[in-house]
């Protein structure tokens, strides 16, 4: 069996600007609603490695459901919000100007040590991650391989379950569009 995990390509929204904790928390919004950028095309060895497959999950966010139709455009499309990336907070911190990447950093540290305000907290983002795994791997199952176009962080959770069930990983999850892992069963 194998599993073939996709992050997004690139959205077509400014990827650095400096902002300030309210302006981070625009960002997020304006980032969630973002589509893929026009230029942005996946690499000829994902799409390769994808060519034969009829069947590819994503999240139901714009930027992931163009990502997978331009990846894989005669393939059947099964959208999950369960798919969706692991929110991130705005930490409230005044007179802080930072670029968004940093912000998310940031955020991402604080949501794992429980700052989570009105937004899905780690605890819940890893069972439903566990949820995900689990129909990658009846699909995979079913059909040998499956594929999800999703996103970078709830990519990497979703991995984690994986390997923890005995998938052995080739690649690595990095903050890369197009970032591509692939975790294959045991024989």
């Amino acid at each position: 069996m194998r599993i073939i995990l996709v992050r997004h390509g690139q959205p077509h929204i400014a990827l650095s600007p400096k902002a300030s904790h309210a302006g981070f928390a625009d960002y997020i919004g304006a980032y969630e609603e973002a589509g893929l950028a026009p230029a942005n095309l996946p690499p000829q060895e994902l799409r390769d490695l994808v060519r034969e497959l009829d069947h590819v999950f994503t999240s139901d966010r714009p930027r992931s459901l163009q990502s997978a139709a331009v990846l894989a455009p005669t393939a059947m499309l099964t959208t999950d919000p369960l798919f969706a990336e692991a929110p991130l907070a705005t930490p409230c911190i005044p007179l802080l100007r930072m670029a968004v990447p940093k912000w998310a950093v940031v955020s991402r540290i604080l949501w794992h040590a429980g700052f989570a305000p009105g937004i899905e907290n780690a605890r819940a983002a890893g069972h439903r991650a566990e949820k995900a795994a689990d129909i990658l791997i009846a699909r995979a199952r079913e059909a040998g391989s499956a594929v999800l176009v999703a996103h970078g962080y709830f990519n990497f959770m979703i991995g984690r379950r994986l390997a923890k069930l005995g998938f052995v990983r080739t690649g690595s999850h990095q903050a890369r569009y197009w970032n591509t892992v692939i975790y294959e069963s045991k024989p």
